[in-house]
């Protein structure tokens, strides 16, 4: 596996795959790798003769100082787990220049009001840093196809609409929430947890499945008061939002249309650590 640690030797490298004519696969991240990312790279696999990661922490989407100075970093251990997974041809560790030449600061972006739903209302301006990232992410490695995870189903709503819009030649792949045995889906937030509250922290995939139970025969106001009371219930634990939204728009509905798909969307903080998650309903 190629260890590629700037710019420069990433186009180099890159242009010699074209030149063969190798379709590109590949999976940004910001480290902290768990079996989540490498369910990217095994999709990626299936489809493509290369497949890159990249591991950026990337400043601009992160509108507190403090979880970005508290972000998990260990580049020699995710090195290790790349190179031991036998599924990544290389990868891209780009210095904060690489990425931003001049000013670390985002570009602004219109995702059609997708970036002012659920996440973008706490976090004015965090999608322009993931749409700054990962379209300049693009434009060096050049990739066929890119893979991101439906755990922040949001964020790829978000860069399927960017790619859309600036017309990038790559197909964006939507893959799977990566869950735990016991049904939490992997984050690498989920380091910060204690074994025990780890555990704990499966009621929020318990009342996805509850609440896909319930879709479509109990009222929309009717479920979300079943889920605060549910979360009323478990200590050390707070629920930040919970709603049902259209696919597409990614707008909160309080109906059910039977012409239109729907997903809930949780948000829950354990012991200081933010979780999300999200299923479709069915």
């Amino acid at each position: 596996m190629e260890v590629i640690k700037n710019r420069k030797t990433l186009q180099d490298f890159i242009e010699r795959q074209k030149e063969m004519g190798k379709r590109i696969g590949f999976a940004p991240t910001m480290g902290a790798l768990h079996k989540g990312h490498l369910s990217l790279y095994e999709e990626a696999r299936k489809e493509n003769d290369l497949v890159v990661s990249s591991i950026f922490v990337n400043p601009t989407q992160f509108n507190n100082a403090e979880d970005l100075e508290k972000y998990p970093r260990d580049i020699n251990r995710d090195i290790l787990i790349l190179k031991n997974s036998g599924l990544v041809d290389a990868v891209y560790i780009p210095e904060v220049t690489d990425i931003y030449p001049e000013k670390t600061e985002s570009s602004h972006y219109d995702f059609d009001g997708l970036e002012n739903e659920m996440e973008g209302k706490s976090r004015p301006g965090h999608f322009d840093g993931v749409g700054t990232v990962v379209e300049e992410l693009f434009r060096q490695v050049k990739p066929d196809n890119a893979y991101f995870g439906e755990k922040d189903f949001q964020q790829l709503a978000i860069i399927k609409k960017m790619v859309e819009k600036k017309q990038l030649p790559v197909k964006i792949k939507g893959v799977p929430i990566y869950r735990a045995e016991s049904g939490l889906a992997l984050s690498s937030r989920n380091q910060r947890l204690h074994e025990d509250r780890r555990e704990a922290s499966k009621i929020i995939y318990e009342t996805l499945k509850k609440v896909n139970g319930w879709f479509r025969t109990v009222t929309v106001p009717e479920i979300k008061e079943r889920v605060i009371d549910i979360f009323d219930h478990q200590q050390g634990m707070r629920l930040e939002y919970f709603l049902i939204a259209d696919e597409d728009t990614l707008k909160e509905t309080d109906f059910f249309y039977k012409d239109r798909n729907f997903r809930a969307f949780i948000v829950v903080i354990v012991d200081g650590v933010r979780l999300i998650d999200n299923m479709h309903l069915d």
